[in-house]
């Protein structure tokens, strides 16, 4: 078992990833079978397709840039770049460039899930290309127009609004456009994971440390956040007990309590409201209202109970 966990552990990045491209296929097919709905009519079914297709990915990629800790780890880290030299600048220029690909991978983890199994689905692309689809059924027909010909075939997606006797050219359309449809996804897949595998095998090429060595250096980066973490909830935890004991005078789980402090009409209105992270020096901040008013040594009234 406990070698299973381990196993687990250093595939941690490849689970997540495979959640979160399962999750996309499941919100895609509930999304396509509760709002798509194809208008059918020329000049709106591209739009519509389109839309559909790019603005769902587009969303999903922010996401993956949003919720990846790392991106806000590149952000807030590049206060570091000032008053370095020139060697360590071009040191910190090439980590923020492979962080920045790691993070766009992961990024498009989703985005790259959706596209693919949209277009393999088909029915966006039959959509959104229906109008432009390179078939002419109607050229022996002197009567039928351009305008009428688009008309028709932006119409092809909506089997009750064609004809009986366009059944047949209406099948035939819809089968092309799904072969394009589904052989673009099934090549965007491919390029994918051919893409994935090459940067693996380029960053194990070019990576200074050993199979084992890398391996030991991911469990300890992940052991090291683990830590942190811990630490850090613990810590402020304890500090804000600091403030909390300044204002009541107990902390919650103290036994046999015997002193409570009464706090004042003023004291309630000053940790009361909205609060911004408050800069007090070069080096320190007030993390919220209650901190800033423990910090500014407000007299201790105590009363006994």
């Amino acid at each position: 078992l406990q070698v299973r966990l381990q196993c687990l552990e250093s595939k941690e990045v490849v689970i997540a990833n495979a959640v979160i491209a399962i999750v996309t296929i499941g919100g895609q097919q509930l999304f396509s079978f509760f709002t798509f709905s194809c208008p059918c009519h020329v000049g709106q079914n591209l739009i519509y397709g389109l839309a559909f297709l790019g603005v769902p990915a587009l969303i999903l990629l922010i996401l993956g840039y949003a919720l990846n800790n790392q991106t806000w780890r590149l952000v807030t880290g590049k206060r570091s770049l000032e008053g370095q030299t020139t060697p360590n600048q071009l040191l910190q220029c090439k980590l923020v460039c492979f962080v920045l690909c790691s993070i766009t991978g992961r990024a498009l983890v989703a985005p790259v899930t959706w596209l693919a199994v949209t277009l393999i689905n088909g029915s966006y692309y039959v959509c959104a290309v229906s109008e432009y689809a390179p078939v002419h059924y109607y050229e022996g027909n002197p009567n039928i127009t351009a305008s009428e010909h688009r008309r028709i075939l932006a119409a092809i997606p909506c089997s009750q609004l064609v004809p009986p006797e366009l059944t047949r050219a209406r099948d035939e359309v819809i089968l092309l456009l799904r072969y394009q449809s589904q052989v673009a996804g099934w090549l965007l897949i491919a390029v994918v994971v051919i893409t994935v595998f090459l940067s693996y095998c380029l960053a194990s090429c070019f990576s200074p440390l050993s199979f084992l060595h890398f391996r030991y250096w991911s469990t300890y980066v992940h052991n090291e956040q683990e830590l942190f973490d811990e630490a850090t909830d613990q810590h402020s935890r304890l500090y804000a007990m600091q403030h909390i004991r300044k204002f009541f005078g107990f902390v919650p789980g103290s036994e046999n309590v015997k002193e409570i402090r009464i706090p004042s009409l003023k004291e309630w209105q000053a940790i009361s409201g909205l609060a911004f992270l408050k800069r007090v020096d070069a080096e320190h901040y007030d993390y919220s209202l209650l901190h800033d008013w423990a910090l500014r040594g407000e007299g201790l009234v105590m009363f006994f109970c």
